[in-house]
């Protein structure tokens, strides 16, 4: 029987309460407002997230209070799954990082990204047993690397990335793709030995006494993406929300930065991880938040043309083509 600790547990405890996060928690209208053309009060917008994250920011914030629309949540455990959602349509808004974004596209997701966060790379990365003979990523060859949480995720991309930095070439190692949830049992009870991975499964294995190998510092581009659906862009009614949403949301990311420890408990009672733990999470985490940049699409199309390159996207794309930049300022 495979034995759990402590921090595992709770994990556990996080995934399976992911679940509640879904389509629950519909917004209370308060002074519906109208455009000239758009009656908000007759618009309800379904917010795509992963893992709760941006959730908790908007709640801890207290930011959506007095929104003139109605606006659902809807959680997923990781981005695939989300995306498919934004596909067909049961969410207006998906969160996610660069690769899992150019994926999407690249699979005929038709989405615009709107804004971009900023994080510095360390929420991700290479873990490995405290005891592994492991000491470096050249260490690897030969070795099975588990990668989080599906082909095209930001993990596969920082792997690739490490390995190149190490001299080694992609074929040097096996990968082999499980959803984090999964992964993070098989860490704790040590069949896993090397797994790549993201915040909060990288944080809570180091707190299980992982080893990190390497980080995505200096390999990720540390953007976090803020998409929608073309066909909610083309509803006069959920673009005018989705633009108010976005504003409201950088007003939560300031306040975030602002108040770190009200954040924290706000990020512990939805994700049911230990107060400490959510703490460190929220505090690596993307900081700034802004409407996508020139710079930020040149950024992402080296991530592209890069994922090309190894084989990560099946295809070529132009970023810019999916870039919409006029939806809302700061």
């Amino acid at each position: 029987m495979i034995q759990f600790n402590h921090a595992n547990k709770t994990l556990m405890l996080f995934a399976a309460f992911l679940p509640l996060l879904g389509l629950y928690g519909c917004g209370q209208l308060a002074s519906p407002q109208k455009t000239a053309t758009v009656d908000l009060s007759q618009v309800t917008v379904v917010l795509g997230d992963q893992v709760g994250s941006t959730r908790a920011l908007v709640e801890a914030a207290n930011a959506l209070e007095g929104v003139p629309y109605k606006y659902k949540w809807a959680s997923f455990q990781v981005a695939a799954p989300l995306f498919e959602a934004l596909r067909v349509g049961a969410v207006d808004t998906a969160p996610a990082g660069d690769l899992p974004v150019l994926a999407a596209a690249v699979g005929q997701t038709p989405l615009k990204i709107l804004a971009t966060r900023v994080s510095m790379g360390e929420g991700l990365g290479i873990i490995v047993q405290a005891d592994s003979p492991i000491k470096g990523v050249a260490d690897l060859k030969g070795k099975t690397v588990v990668v989080s949480s599906a082909r095209g995720s930001v993990s596969q991309y920082q792997l690739y990335g490490a390995l190149e930095e190490a001299g080694l070439k992609r074929t040097d190692v096996t990968v082999k793709f499980v959803l984090p949830t999964d992964a993070a049992a098989a860490f704790s009870s040590k069949r896993i030995e090397v797994w790549a991975t993201f915040d909060p499964y990288f944080y809570v294995a180091q707190e299980n006494g992982g080893r990190v190998l390497r980080d995505g510092k200096g390999i990720n581009s540390g953007l976090s993406l803020i998409t929608a659906s073309d066909e909610a862009l083309t509803d006069p009614g959920k673009r005018a929300a989705i633009a108010d949403f976005l504003k409201r949301l950088n007003k939560a990311n300031d306040w975030a930065i602002a108040n770190p420890d009200a954040y924290a408990q706000v990020y512990a009672k939805l994700s049911r991880l230990p107060l400490n733990t959510s703490k460190s999470i929220t505090q690596r985490g993307a900081r700034e938040l802004r409407p996508v940049s020139d710079d930020d699409i040149r950024t992402l199309q080296t991530v592209a043309d890069r994922s090309y390159q190894d084989e990560i996207l099946p295809t070529r794309i132009e970023v810019r083509s999916i870039a919409k930049q006029s939806i809302w300022t700061k």
